[in-house]
């Protein structure tokens, strides 16, 4: 009988591997063997595709001429710098005494393609391959994935759809930043007075470049409109509270052309004219018309994927996606957490019956030990199989980021933000098991003569989930979520005034006791002043928000997790396209704030894009490749299908520039964006 092959992709998850397998044999350079196993490790990717003059020394010199470059059988290269460890892996695989090989790359298909690519190179033969597919590095979770480890051809698909990514992305790069730096850097250069220029163009990076150059020059270009709202102050049980007037049915302004939609007045004038019609209704009173009071529950949000805690940690700790992908991959190889290149935000159903391990775990977390501990008394975690926190056609590869219950030595080890981040995914993962928010909602209506007034108030009845999700020392301010919307309405319904009176038992009690048909003296009414605002830029976790659902900066939680698709690029690749975009100096990231900006740079070649291949800017069509990846791994079409549509995009566009004469015009956009950043 002959040895098992154990190929992880990092040399710390070999040594993972071994010491789940009791591995205990003498370590090699390169890998670590038994008297029944080997165990060996990639270094990220060994072998890449070739640069194409190694189809032709004619294509190192860029030309027009030579292209649309689409060669027939693609080339593929060891990687110089990690040339050692393949010639290493190539031997083992190659050995006669190795009968199974285990792959035990990244379970997704980044860690597939690094496989298949060194399989390719090393002509493996004659062997037996099976896959391993693993959601955490505990021993526990690596025993299962070999035991039920599959033969590697159930996942050609995923291999498939691997292979025309890398394709996707070469040929693009390729053909298109060859095609416009050839056709459009002189232009640039001439304009910026450099040497020469280099368009750097992706499918993926060029389309984020495209959101983020839009957004600015929609900010640019908005032109703020002041508004006037009429605000009564009404008196009750000797406290007072703010309304806001509308326009409805019924006013005297109901419809005018003067209003600003219909609770503000385009002019102060026709506001002061409101308040003098008003002071004329004698005694001046609102009677109460409309009191609703009804209670609103609020569930813990759904679990974390890569995206969404990318996002939060932009918010609460100031880092960018990339740093967080970095944290939270250290939290996975120390076994902390589970899988973080994941999209899903929902546990399986066979994860959710062992939930109780996970959560069992935490008892030795001392920030969350106490929620932990009351969860399990409880039995909260009972039932969970039945929650939308559990649906298995909601997960592709991995399931949501969940803390594993173990690794709790690894502690001591950890940095300040690595603590934070981790403290973030097991909060959020405990609240699950608690019961929803209860708020108790206050809809008032007063009428003023003619007009009618109108407020709001929320009161939290029952803290519920939220006394273990929210994270000590990053506890987001009660105006933050209000803040983050676009303040362009003037609705004012939950003023700062009333939300700063809910923290007054005496005035919650009073709420309680107003009736339909009461009358509330009126002691003012004043004339605020606001004005519309431009949209907000991004920051860089709404970014990797907005590259997930496609181009739409979705901040609703219910709403995010109905969107069905693929977004822009991958968990995977999103913090490193929006790195490399920093780094080529077409965008600017504020590091203190994580607000993004595009460069001057980043603008030229914006107008470039747009007026040659303008089709690269669109998040629709970007995702729409991305989705067609996916349908090329649940083989619902076959790599020909989507290797004849991509050649034939590549040509098309590459021709399509070919024909186009457009530089002097150019220039004149070059001349606009330029005053921006004088």
């Amino acid at each position: 009988m002959g040895k098992a092959l154990y190929i992880a992709e990092k040399p710390s998850v070999a040594k993972e591997f071994a010491n789940a397998l009791k591995i205990s044999g003498q370590r090699a350079d390169g890998y670590i063997e038994s008297d029944t196993a080997v165990v060996t490790w990639c270094v990220g990717h060994l072998v890449t595709m070739s640069y194409p003059e190694a189809y032709d020394p004619k294509y190192k010199r860029w030309s027009l001429q030579t292209l649309p470059f689409l060669p027939k059988e693609f080339k593929y290269q060891v990687i110089d710098g990690v040339a050692k460890q393949f010639k290493i892996v190539s031997g083992l695989l190659q050995r006669q005494d190795v009968d199974t090989i285990y792959i035990c790359t990244d379970s997704g298909r980044e860690g597939e393609y690094i496989y298949r690519l060194v399989d390719q190179m090393a002509g493996v033969k004659g062997k037996t391959r099976k896959r391993v597919w693993i959601d955490s590095q505990t021993e526990e979770e690596i025993l299962r994935g070999i035991n039920t480890a599959k033969d590697w051809s159930e996942y050609d698909n995923l291999a498939a759809s691997a292979y025309l990514r890398a394709k996707e992305d070469y040929l693009m790069g390729i053909n298109f930043s060859r095609l416009l730096t050839l056709k459009y850097g002189p232009t640039i250069s001439s304009f910026m007075k450099t040497d020469w220029t280099v368009l750097s163009v992706g499918r993926v990076m060029t389309c984020v470049l495209g959101m983020v150059v839009r957004r600015e020059r929609e900010i640019r270009e908005f032109v703020k409109t002041p508004f006037y709202r009429v605000v009564g102050n009404f008196e009750s049980s000797g406290m007072n509270f703010d309304g806001e007037w509308r326009g409805v049915e019924g006013s005297y302004y109901y419809q005018s052309p003067f209003l600003y939609k219909e609770n503000g007045f385009k002019t102060r004038e026709k506001a002061q004219e409101l308040i003098a019609r008003l002071e004329q209704v004698q005694p001046m009173a609102g009677q109460l018309v409309k009191v609703e009071k009804k209670k609103e529950l609020k569930n813990p949000p759904l679990l974390y994927n890569l995206a969404e805690l990318q996002n939060d940690c932009s918010k609460m700790f100031k880092i960018s996606p990339d740093e967080t992908l970095r944290v939270v991959q250290e939290l996975y190889e120390k076994k902390l957490v589970t899988y973080p290149r994941t999209d899903a935000r929902v546990l399986s159903t066979a994860v959710s019956k062992e939930i109780q391990k996970n959560i069992g775990g935490l008892r030795n977390f001392e920030p969350v030990k106490a929620f932990a501990a009351e969860v399990l008394e409880q039995g909260s975690f009972r039932g969970l199989s039945k929650t939308r926190y559990v649906n298995d056609k909601q997960i592709t590869d991995h399931y949501a980021i969940v803390p594993t219950g173990q690794g709790f030595g690894a502690l001591r080890s950890l940095a300040p933000l690595a603590m934070k981040v981790y403290e973030v995914i097991a909060r959020r993962f405990l609240s699950i098991f608690y019961p929803p928010a209860v708020y108790q909602k206050y809809a008032l209506e007063l009428a003023v003569g003619q007009e009618h007034f109108f407020t709001s108030f929320k009161v939290m009845t029952d803290a519920g989930y939220l006394k273990v999700a929210d994270v000590s020392g990053v506890r987001r301010k009660a105006g933050d979520a209000a803040a983050e919307k676009d303040a362009d309405r003037p609705d004012g319904a939950d003023s700062e005034t009333n939300l700063k009176d809910l923290e007054n038992p005496e005035f919650i009690a009073m709420l309680a006791t107003l009736k339909k048909g009461m009358e509330l003296p009126v002691n003012s009414l004043t004339i605020k002043e606001g004005e519309t605002s431009p949209p907000k830029r991004y920051s860089s976790g709404s970014m990797i928000l907005a590259m997930e659902n496609a181009g739409q900066l979705i901040e609703d939680d219910e709403l995010r997790a109905q969107i069905k698709g693929s977004g822009i690029g991958t968990s995977a690749t999103r913090a490193e396209i929006l790195k490399k975009l920093v780094n080529i100096k077409y965008l600017a990231l504020n590091g203190k704030t994580q607000i993004i900006m595009p460069t001057m740079l980043g603008e030229l070649i914006f107008d470039v894009v747009n007026a040659s291949i303008g089709q690269l800017l669109n998040p629709e069509l970007t995702a729409s490749w991305e989705k067609g990846l996916t349908y090329v791994a649940e083989g619902s079409i076959t790599p020909d299908e989507y290797m004849e549509k991509l050649e034939r995009f590549v040509a098309g566009r590459t021709y399509g520039v070919f024909k186009l004469n457009n530089q002097y015009q150019l220039r004149e956009c070059f001349e606009q964006t330029e005053k921006n950043y004088k």
